[in-house]
């Protein structure tokens, strides 16, 4: 009669340390999820604080900067951001779900595929200034010189760099590199989401691969591909290094409402850069007011795609 007893303690003693243990893992992965959040609480708080008196001043988002930057405002350094983030969304969102397309609906599983692959993984370790020596000699030393060549520009006299300069185009284009990768991988994890039944009813109903893939994948997939765009849009919208060399001055005398293709822009990252490590009478108040608009800018552009990709997952009926 005394076997059931000594079970039943065996169990209890079990069942204690399997929930000691639960605690213990839950304990470990809460300290990890605060060891994440605190830090960009107070980044944001600092940030806050010390900028937002700035921020609020009177035509401190639409003046453009005088007095050598040390006053005045960031409105050019604010569309600036936002035209290169809309340059580099043009690029990069085509071309990364393309590449995706075909490596989830066409591509087999063979060497070539695996090597692209490789190269997409390879692609997304590289170094954002790395990135940016490729801008400068592919489009602004070998396209942008090219472009003059056949343009004329270059046989006048003096000769003119048009486009074998920094410009917001080369840096849009340079920015839809780095991000690439973001963009494939996310809209290649949307594209398996779909249902494999979605893609086998379209094709017994007499519709194309194409028109399968164009019709019925896609917008299933539509949510997600948005993640891959939330994702790239706040890594291109920070980036300095690369479009100091392509694309961004310091500095510029005019501006234009709409930044032409053709010139160089003035944008948030590297005006704080330029404040913080050339303006010698910059406040801090100024440097912190200029981090916190990027910062506002890039979670208000987040904000809105996600909100659109919880309506579209809202609206599906699978």
């Amino acid at each position: 009669m005394s076997t059931p007893v000594a079970t039943t303690g065996l169990r209890s003693s079990g069942t204690s340390q399997r929930q000691a243990y639960e605690k213990l893992m839950f304990g470990v992965m809460a300290f990890g999820a605060l060891c994440v959040v605190l830090p960009m609480i107070y980044i944001f708080a600092t940030l806050f604080i010390g900028g937002i008196g700035k921020m609020l001043t009177p035509g401190f988002l639409t003046l453009p900067p005088s007095n050598g930057s040390t006053a005045g405002g960031i409105g050019p350094q604010i569309i600036g951001t936002l035209a290169l983030m809309f340059g580099t969304i043009l690029f990069a969102l085509p071309l990364g779900i393309s590449a995706a397309v075909y490596l989830t609906e066409y591509a087999g599983k063979n060497a070539l595929t695996r090597a692209i692959r490789m190269a997409i993984v390879n692609l997304a370790g590289v170094p954002s200034i790395v990135h940016g020596l490729f801008g400068l000699g592919l489009f602004v030393y070998f396209v942008g010189a090219w472009m003059d060549d056949i343009s004329g520009f270059s046989r006048l006299d003096p000769p003119q760099n048009f486009w074998g300069r920094p410009t917001l185009l080369w840096g849009a284009a340079t920015l839809a590199i780095l991000v690439l990768p973001v963009v494939i991988t996310a809209t290649e994890e949307a594209l398996k989401t779909v249902p494999r039944s979605f893609r086998e009813g379209a094709m017994g109903l007499g519709a194309t691969k194409w028109q399968t893939i164009w019709k019925v994948v896609l917008p299933a997939a539509l949510p997600g591909i948005l993640t891959g765009a939330i994702l790239a849009i706040g890594r291109a919208a920070g980036e300095t290094a690369p479009i100091i060399l392509v694309a961004a001055v310091g500095y510029k005398t005019s501006f234009a409402p709409v930044p032409p293709l053709y010139e160089p822009v003035v944008a948030l990252p590297y005006h704080l850069f330029y404040v913080v490590t050339e303006v010698v009478r910059a406040t801090p108040a100024l440097q912190y007011g200029t981090a916190l608009t990027l910062l506002l800018i890039v979670f208000g552009v987040n904000l809105v795609a996600i909100i659109l990709r919880t309506r579209l997952r809202k609206a599906r009926k699978w």
